[in-house]
């Protein structure tokens, strides 16, 4: 795969669980993690994904050297 066909973000979809905090699920990997609060989440799945491509190589998995993690997060809609 050429440099310029490598991906160089990470997207992962963080929603509110039901019990309580959020889980965050990552599009491209098998990543899932979960948090109290947004900033936790958001953090422990910078570090799941750090410890699931730690020693990988990432070219050969289709990822650039340099990675960006997307978070997104998905609301349910409220009625008034």
């Amino acid at each position: 795969m050429s440099d310029s066909a490598l991906r160089t973000a990470i997207h992962a979809r963080a929603m509110p669980d039901a019990e309580s905090g959020y889980v965050a699920t990552c599009d491209e990997i098998a990543v899932v993690t979960q948090g109290e609060t947004l900033d936790e989440v958001a953090a422990n799945v910078r570090d799941a994904v750090a410890l699931h491509l730690e020693g990988g190589d990432l070219a050969a998995l289709g990822f650039a050297a340099e990675l960006t993690i997307i978070v997104t997060l998905e609301l349910a809609p409220t009625h008034a």
